[in-house]
């Protein structure tokens, strides 16, 4: 006999299974939306309510059992952003600076008190000059993206806030994979850092045409003959169709815009606006695959308890949204459509080798997080957050997928035009790379030798 709460789940699934049977019977005349919202404030994801479990609930512990103390500082309003990031192990260098009104703190953001970013592999800070708030969000291994505020008044008992409703009702739509998650924009700016909405808006990512990158946000760097979005004001009169790129181009420093003493940095670097690009759809993705894997298994448990079949069967129905979730995810950490350069990209601060140092070497001395910058961002293009907790606690059916199509394309087994970009070197170089340095990998992986048609590089 099932409990009601049962029945309602069986009947979800049931509906489930027979929409996703409709769609993949009627895939050739029909497109899917993958990136469809999923139920992550329902049983097994239980956003809301589940406790999380990520490196600011663990630091919080830390606060509140007093093992950290954290100092504040009025200069400039900073408050508690260089102690949090110092502690967070955040650098300095990773700030980008966007000055576009699509924050949770508008009315203290425009051009000449932009919003400045910081992050590291797990967690984003944002602080706003003015703001009562820090903003702060955190690669939850099961939850996904946990956001959280920090007061900038100071306390002796400092505390990072939990926030949901107020965060998912923009950071969970198609934007973010469906999912909690964070959005990278370029906008058209008017004078005031109101974004021109109906100009339209871009996405960005490491597939993103460079002309349509960055509208709204400071960039220094310099890029050639390439040309941004960045470090312009869109006015009266002018047209998103004849934008005028080339004020913002190739700018060392931000000194014509806006006074940048107030800020920690005076950079808003081009190449760790490049590396966030890439990273805040990496951990959408991720954690859309944690969320979709989670569910299918939920789902998978009920059908086989009803049909009274095995609880480890995978019926096909299962193994196709497995590797759904898997596929999408190994495309894109392999770089699949990432946009090829035209010219060399130069950073202006320190991120660029600060970052680099920072991963995991194998005996030759290399790393995932190497910079190529003249044709692509990195030298051997498979995301350095293979080493992320949030990878390593995907459910075990999607990382075993992820992990089988990843072998198959770096050994050269899978020589599909999608992976035209990675050269038998690529392959070669990335597979060496992960087996000495990635924990977890399968035992097949050991012996792998690539495939005789790539000898020769």
């Amino acid at each position: 006999m099932y409990h009601c709460e049962e029945l309602n789940r069986v009947s979800k699934t049931l509906q489930r299974v027979i929409l996703t049977a409709g769609l993949l019977a009627g895939c050739l005349l029909v497109p899917t939306v993958v990136s469809a919202q999923l139920s992550f404030e329902e049983a097994p994801i239980n956003y809301n309510k589940a406790e999380p479990d990520n490196l600011i609930s663990r630091f919080q512990k830390r606060l509140d059992a007093g093992e950290i103390k954290l100092a504040y500082e009025r200069k400039n309003r900073i408050g508690y952003l260089p102690a949090v990031l110092e502690a967070l192990k955040i650098p300095i260098s990773s700030q980008t600076l966007v000055f576009s009104k699509t924050s949770l703190q508008v009315k203290h953001i425009d051009p000449q008190s932009p919003r400045a970013l910081y992050f590291n592999d797990d967690l984003y800070v944002g602080y706003v000059q003015g703001g009562s708030v820090l903003e702060v969000s955190a690669s939850d291994p099961k939850l996904g993206t946990v956001f959280y505020t920090m007061s900038q008044s100071q306390t002796s008992h400092p505390k990072f806030v939990r926030k949901t409703f107020e965060c998912t009702q923009c950071h969970a739509s198609s934007m973010t994979q469906g999912v909690p998650g964070h959005i990278m924009r370029s906008v058209y700016p008017g004078p005031d850092g109101m974004p021109e909405f109906r100009e339209g808006t871009f996405r960005s990512d490491h597939s993103s045409p460079f002309s349509e990158r960055w509208g709204g946000w400071y960039v220094t760097g310099t890029h050639g003959e390439m040309r941004h979005m960045g470090n312009l004001i869109f006015r009266q009169g002018d047209s998103s169709r004849k934008l005028n790129r080339e004020p913002g181009a190739n700018a060392v420093d931000l000194e014509k815009w806006f006074d940048t003493s107030a800020y920690l940095s005076p950079h808003s670097d081009i190449v760790s606006l490049m590396v966030l690009e890439h990273q805040v759809k990496m951990h959408n993705l991720i954690t859309r695959a944690q969320i979709e894997g989670r569910i299918t298994e939920r789902d998978a448990t009920v059908m086989n308890r009803m049909l009274e079949r095995e609880a480890t069967f995978q019926s096909d129905s299962t193994k196709r949204r497995y590797e759904s979730a898997a596929n999408r995810l190994v495309d894109y950490m392999l770089f699949v459509d990432e946009l090829q350069l035209d010219d060399q990209i130069r950073g202006t601060s320190r991120f660029e080798s600060e970052f680099s140092r920072s991963g995991p070497r194998d005996k030759q001395g290399r790393s995932l997080r190497e910079f190529d910058l003249k044709r692509r961002l990195f030298r051997y293009p498979c995301s350095y957050l293979i080493y992320s907790e949030s990878f390593d606690q995907l459910p075990r059916p999607v990382l075993d997928v992820v992990y089988r199509r990843l072998w198959e394309i770096l050994t050269g087994k899978d020589q599909s035009s999608e992976y035209a970009h990675l050269s038998a070197a690529d392959r070669r170089a990335i597979l060496e790379i992960l087996i000495e340095t990635k924990q977890g990998l399968p035992e097949y992986w050991k012996p792998a030798e690539p495939d005789a048609r790539q000898t020769g590089g």
